[in-house]
């Protein structure tokens, strides 16, 4: 492969970034609440993470400072960043450089992708928002975007298909896994010696995103979207990442996001990732929001956190799925807005709207969605409490939902409208239900109950509720 033969020298010559603080939990970088590691915290306090987005690879959007004010003044901090460079909007770059024969040159970069990179994540440090990087995206690697990508053969002048082991085409949907750039690990299926240099210079690709990344302490890594590809392609990437880290005297938090989660107890993938919470520091299980709804989306999401109770660790969904009744599933708004507060009531860490055409983004609704949930916090924060189904009464299937420190403090969703008897034999005196209309983001009533009894609660109005229930 002569024209690959230069490559690994010249990752190894790469410039090294300058050496950072050591991040630890008291130095304010993202990692999981020592008090609590279900959640996280941030600059030494623990956070919830709530978001929405117009877009995925975030960084290149010509308006992402508006954007990102937007999110927070809705009270958000979370974005998904893929680090894709996928041509759907016209305004994208590819992170190499373009020749004048209009072909790439995979060992030298385009500077102005990598100055997009660090603006997004010094904007967003500013603003206390967290961003959850995906570092591969499969659909970028097959059908329509293989054909514009750098990575295709005919697109660069850095190897051929003989060299490299990479077609010009690669017709099969991603989910099929038949494309080799994603088995260039020695150990997964498709590997061969000739990818060895496409994995160098995917090194170096990482390497460069590094060079960045790890000087922002706002910052979570995920391997993959919605990956089909065996556990020891993310793997990989996930100790290259950590080990970068350890060298630059930084921890990081790694994770990776299988497409089989929305049948979580089939899913081998995930199985792998509950038992090696030494890599998975963070599960992502946001496809546990599509193709799943109502009383069986929360059957199918509280599977996951009882498993992950073995080894406590933060669960995101970066992706909550609600634009459009899909064939495989996305749901409606209403859907997506279930699904947010479920997730929520169920001990999510973090939770992000999907973006336009799989999701709401950052619309009235989400917005409306993420205030509802901040105005809420302020009266009990999701992690003093836990699931209590068994509290409520005269339920109807998927009518509510509550979490609870029994005799003291309770959240309730109702999911449109309802009425259900609260168990609070434990809790002598009087509460206080502060309800929060999730329409429209706003404080609705305050109403005295009585405990020692079954205390009926019924919502305001019509559409979603949710109640902080609280002594006076």
């Amino acid at each position: 492969m002569t024209r690959l033969s230069g490559i690994l020298a010249l990752l190894l010559v790469l410039p090294l970034p300058p050496v950072a603080a050591h991040a630890d939990a008291t130095s304010g970088w993202i990692a999981p609440w020592t008090t609590n590691p279900s959640y996280w915290q941030y600059r030494g306090k623990p956070v919830l993470l709530l978001g929405g987005s117009k877009d995925d690879n975030l960084f290149q959007l010509p308006d992402l400072e508006r954007q990102l004010d937007e999110l927070a003044a809705a009270g958000g901090n979370f974005i998904r960043n893929t680090m894709s460079a996928r041509q759907d909007g016209g305004f994208e770059v590819y992170p190499f450089k373009a020749l004048d024969n209009r072909r790439y040159d995979l060992t030298q970069w385009n500077d102005a992708y990598w100055a997009r990179f660090e603006r997004c994540l010094a904007l967003s440090e500013s603003r206390d928002i967290i961003v959850q990087i995906e570092v591969w995206d499969r659909f970028d690697y097959s059908q329509q975007h293989w054909e514009q990508s750098p990575w295709r053969p005919a697109n660069n002048v850095t190897y051929s298909p003989k060299e490299s082991g990479l077609s010009n085409t690669y017709a099969d949907d991603a989910w099929r896994d038949r494309q080799p750039f994603f088995h260039t690990i020695p150990g997964t299926p498709g590997y061969t010696p000739r990818l060895d240099g496409v994995r160098n210079l995917q090194e170096g690709l990482v390497a460069k995103m590094l060079s960045f990344s790890l000087n922002h302490g706002n910052v979570l890594y995920c391997m993959d979207n919605e990956t089909s590809t065996p556990p020891a392609w993310g793997m990989h990437w996930m100790r290259f990442i950590r080990d970068a880290a350890k060298r630059r005297n930084v921890r990081v938090f790694t994770t990776d996001m299988f497409d089989d989660g929305y049948q979580p107890w089939r899913s081998q993938k995930y199985a792998h990732a509950l038992n090696h919470p030494e890599a998975y520091t963070f599960l992502d299980i946001s496809q546990v929001n599509s193709r799943s709804f109502n009383e069986d989306h929360w059957n199918r999401y509280r599977w996951f956190m009882e498993k992950v109770s073995a080894a406590p660790r933060p669960v995101n969904h970066v992706k909550i799925y609600s634009d459009g009744e899909t064939g495989w599933g996305s749901g409606t708004p209403v859907d997506g807005v279930e699904r947010f507060w479920r997730n929520l009531i169920g001990g999510a860490a973090g939770c992000r709207f999907h973006r336009p055409g799989a999701g709401i983004g950052l619309n009235d609704t989400a917005k409306a969605c993420i205030a509802a949930a901040r105005h809420l916090e302020h009266l009990v924060k999701f992690w003093d409490v836990r699931p209590a189904q068994d509290l409520l009464h005269d339920r109807a299937e998927d009518e509510a939902y509550l979490a609870a420190r029994p005799g003291e403090e309770y959240i309730l969703f109702l999911t449109d409208d309802g009425a259900v008897g609260l168990d609070l034999k434990d809790g002598p005196g009087s509460f206080e239900v502060h309800w929060f209309d999730i329409g429209t983001g706003v404080a609705g009533t305050v109403e005295t109950i009585e405990g020692e009894g079954i205390a009926p609660l019924t919502a305001p109005g019509p559409g979603p509720w949710a109640a902080a229930i609280i002594r006076p």
